[in-house]
């Protein structure tokens, strides 16, 4: 591999640069047009030439001003017992991270998923403060705790995760202002942002941002990279990821640059 600036000899050929590129965009995830043609001393629309060629081989995806890798796209979830035997260990260090960034008072939103019920878990015996949530499990997990006001939504339910949705979960929701809420992810990925599997669970995960003060995706690494069908939100509309590995580095490259935070769970 070169460095940037350096020149490549056979640079007219599509084969060379195309190759070139290919290795490019395995290594660092993303690439941009305009440093691709000053590297490879060819025009802008020779590069955009050889990356439309390269997306038609399933390479990589165009996007603004340059390419992609490919994510790992998924059409269906696992099962919520199969996601809780998955990765048990890094979930939790995701909640015990979480729930560390919870000040006691606090309105907390947590949505559905396996890493939001850790967090729930997580949460100190004595923590005094307002959660809501439209998770049957977290409500569950909490409802003991006498310092806790318990906000559940009601709504549409889906069996297995227990989660609702629909209009029922958004009202309860767009009537209330959090300090943070923690969002469950299909996916995370450089270019996608954070991802789901349940059009009617994003409608819901959009209201919770859109009336919080932060927002926190939760992913562990095995959500990396993964595309899933709907979109949630590009990592500029989000506070941060919270996860228990250090992420690719396309994918702290995009958080980085849309001004927003990564917290990797302590071992």
């Amino acid at each position: 591999m070169i460095g940037h600036g350096e020149a490549l000899s056979g640079t007219e050929l599509p084969f060379v640069r195309r190759s070139w590129i290919t290795q490019l965009v395995q290594e660092s995830g993303v690439v941009r047009t305009m440093e691709l043609a000053e590297t490879l001393h060819v025009s802008v629309e020779t590069i955009r030439r050889d990356l439309a060629a390269l997306e038609r081989e399933g390479v990589l995806e165009r996007v603004h001003g340059g390419a992609a890798s490919v994510g790992q796209r998924l059409s269906e979830e696992p099962s919520f017992l199969d996601r809780s035997k998955l990765g048990e260990s890094a979930k939790s260090r995701i909640g015990l991270a979480a729930a560390g960034m919870i000040p006691d008072g606090s309105t907390v939103f947590l949505d559905v998923g396996t890493t939001s019920l850790q967090v729930a878990r997580a949460l100190p015996q004595g923590f005094r403060g307002i959660v809501a949530t439209n998770s049957l499990p977290v409500a569950t997990e909490l409802a003991s705790r006498p310092q806790v006001e318990l906000l559940v939504s009601g709504g549409q339910l889906r069996a297995g995760d227990m989660a609702m949705a629909g209009q029922h979960a958004q009202r309860l929701f767009e009537e209330l202002r959090a300090d943070v809420a923690f969002l469950g992810s299909g996916g995370v990925h450089a270019v996608s942002g954070l991802t789901d599997f349940h059009l009617d669970e994003v409608v819901v995960r959009r209201v919770m941002m859109r009336n919080s003060a932060q927002s926190w995706a939760l992913a562990d690494s095995s959500k990396f990279s993964v595309i899933a069908p709907y979109h949630v939100a590009d990592w500029a509309g989000l506070s941060g990821l919270v996860t228990d590995e250090e992420p690719p580095a396309a994918i702290r490259s995009a958080v980085v640059q849309a001004k927003a935070r990564i917290v990797i769970a302590e071992r």
